[in-house]
This record gives structure tokens, C-alpha cells and sequence, in this order.
């Protein structure tokens, strides 16, 4: 896949390869960034007082880091490891496996439509990013919708080709919605007409549907699926069939979005 922009930006997390390591710090090469130097001095390393830097880094290890300072005129990018937290570090990594997933998949699409990867990213590789913010999510929403890219104005004879590696490639994410369910009767058998809305509720698509109890007369409404458009809409029509159902029994309800 094509490098990102020569430098990268002050606040950026970015992985790393570290290259080499000196007492008072550690030389390391940009991956997302052509290979491009960059320099982790012993103090951004980790807090507190450091010994031994090899306790920390190693030698050709993949690292995630935080760039804290650019020296356009010195071509010079800082690095810390200490001001990135576990969490950061792991989303960031997983972003970047993800991206290389996708570059490995762009070639399979490439190979298809017979044409070069520089080729394939300058047709419909580029526009991809810029609508959905990275490649890998272009190929997580075409996995999950066949019908996502046409809908969002793509054409050309490599939609269809694009879709297909997605569809053999790809598990799609899963999507949940939420919502709150208030249905109370005060009839004699008050507790089977709550429970028959709910039931109705579930009917939509039971695989899909589940109605947790949180405390009467409020019930958790919980839709899962692959697609948020279509998790969405079930939920929609879970509410409106169990509001339905209760005020058809002479009980009422509301439901609120979360």
C-alpha cells in the first residue's frame, strides 16, 4: 500500500520498528512512513528512572509510539513510548495488522481485473479511504453489504470484484443497538399481557432479538447483526410491535433509543 505523507503528524500514534539502540536512547524506522528514521531518547522510554533500555525495547521489535516533536528543516521526528497508553497501543496495532490485511487483499483484486496494485489504488483505492476512512473498512462494509459500494456512487467493472475478495475474505463486525421498553397494564392479568408484548417484541427475528429484564417496567431491547442499518430497523419494528400489542391489550408503553 502506498506510504503516507513524508512526515507524520505531532500527537500521531505511529508503529515503529526499532533499528537500533544506544544508551541514551533508541533509533527506530517508521513502517506507515516509507521506513523513515526516528529517534525515542532514554526519557520518553517509560516513567520513572530507566537503567537498562533493553528492559523495555529490543532490537527489530514492532513498537507503537507517540510522536511528540517534528523538525521539518531537520527531517527529524521524536518519539515517545511512555505518553501511550495499553489500550492506545493495542487499537493502534490492531489498526495497523488491519492495514496490511487489506494491502494483501488489494492485491488479490488487483490480480483479478489483471492490472497493477499502483493502478488498482489509483482507479478506486484512494476513493475507498477517503470515504470510509480506511482500506480494511472499505472491505469490512463491502463483506456486510453487498450492495454498500453502488449505493455509495462507486461504478466501474471492479466493484464487482472488489466485493467478491471482501465476501471470501472477510467476517463482517458485529453491530448491536439498544433501547428501552416501558409497558405496564393494570388489568387482573397485567403480568401476560407484559409478557405477550414482549414475546411480540422477540417475534420480529428471534435470532437476532433479545428482551432483558432491567427492572419493571423497564425492559432492555438488545439487536445484533452485521450491518448497523438493518440492526437499526429491527429494532424499530421490535418497539413498534411490542407498543402495539400492549396498547391493543389495553396497557401502554414507550420506547426510548440508546
Amino acid at each position: 500500500m502506498p506510504s503516507r505523507g513524508t512526515l507524520p503528524e505531532e500527537g500521531e500514534h505511529v508503529v515503529a520498528t526499532v533499528r537500533s539502540i544506544r544508551n541514551f536512547g533508541a533509533f527506530v524506522t517508521l513502517d506507515e512512513y516509507g521506513n523513515r528514521d526516528a529517534f525515542i531518547h532514554l526519557s520518553e522510554v517509560a516513567t520513572g528512572w530507566v537503567k537498562y533500555i533493553r528492559d523495555y525495547i529490543r532490537e527489530g521489535q514492532k513498537i507503537v509510539a507517540r510522536v511528540i516533536h517534528i523538525d521539518p528543516e531537520k527531517n527529524q521526528v521524536d518519539l515517545s513510548l511512555k505518553r501511550i497508553n495499553d489500550h492506545q497501543r493495542r487499537e493502534k496495532l490492531q489498526s495497523w495488522k488491519n492495514e496490511q490485511r487489506a494491502e494483501k487483499l488489494m492485491g488479490l483484486v488487483a490480480k483479478a481485473l489483471k492490472i497493477e496494485m499502483e493502478a488498482a489504488y489509483q482507479e478506486f483505492g484512494e476513493r475507498l479511504v477517503e470515504k470510509y476512512g480506511s482500506l480494511f473498512k472499505a472491505f469490512e462494509i463491502a463483506a456486510a453489504d453487498p450492495k454498500a459500494l453502488q449505493r455509495d456512487g462507486f461504478r466501474g467493472a471492479w466493484v464487482s470484484a472488489f466485493q467478491r475478495i471482501a465476501h471470501e475474505n472477510i467476517t463482517p463486525p458485529r453491530v448491536s443497538v439498544t433501547g428501552i421498553l416501558e409497558v405496564s397494564s393494570h388489568a387482573p392479568d397485567g403480568v401476560e399481557h407484559v409478557r405477550a408484548a414482549l414475546q411480540e417484541a422477540e417475534r420480529v427475528d428471534p435470532k437476532a432479538i433479545v428482551v432483558q429484564y432491567v427492572g419493571a417496567p423497564r425492559y432492555r431491547v438488545v439487536v445484533e447483526g452485521t450491518q448497523y442499518r438493518q440492526a437499526e430497523e429491527l429494532l424499530k419494528k421490535s418497539s413498534e410491535a411490542a407498543l402495539s400489542k400492549i396498547k391493543a391489550l389495553g396497557g401502554k408503553g414507550s420506547f426510548t433509543h440508546l
